[in-house]
């Protein structure tokens, strides 16, 4: 792997998996693990909802691209980001560039289903004030194209982690 292999980026949609499975993968590879809303919210000294409800959409999306950056800075790393990251074209770009990104794709009464069990509301806040399905339906259409440019790989989200975990290693050993 070159360089810019050193870091492996998983995007997708809230309750995607991709802190459970990118926890799974930095231990798999022997690598560290971050995640973006866990350094925004660090760095914020509160929940991704208080922030937006105190400073806005446009704040977080700030904070969220920093945080983007500074964990494209590392080597050996596995960065599970935010559901919205592939917003910013800047974002998308970086991670095309700085590493392989991996797209964890669910089906939306997947996701759905797991927004009902564990909403987590103060890290999960509602992007459109509809139904948690309709809300993931809209959301996931949007940002579909955006996350298929960003990605290198696409991988099904919805089997057990360990099954993902080895699909994405296997994907490395080629990339």
């Amino acid at each position: 792997m070159g360089s810019e292999e050193c870091r492996v980026f998983l995007i997708g949609g809230r309750a995607s998996g991709k802190s459970t499975v990118g926890r799974a993968l930095a231990a798999r590879l022997g690598w560290d693990f971050a995640d973006t809303d866990a350094m925004v919210t660090r760095r914020a000294g509160c929940d991704i909802a208080t922030l937006v409800a105190e400073r806005g959409w446009d704040a977080f999306r700030d904070m969220e691209s920093d945080a983007l950056r500074d964990a494209a800075a590392r080597e050996r790393v596995v960065v599970a980001t935010g559901g919205g990251m592939v917003l910013r074209a800047e974002n998308r770009a970086l991670l095309r560039e700085a590493g392989v990104t991996v797209f964890l794709s669910l089906p939306v009464e997947v996701v759905a289903a797991r927004l009902a069990r564990n909403p987590e509301h103060g890290q999960r806040p509602s992007l459109t004030g509809k139904a948690v399905a309709d809300e993931v339906a809209d959301v996931m259409r949007e940002r579909a194209p955006l996350y298929a440019e960003a990605a290198r790989h696409v991988v099904r989200g919805d089997a057990p982690v360990a099954c993902i975990v080895e699909d994405i290693t296997a994907l490395l050993a080629f990339s």
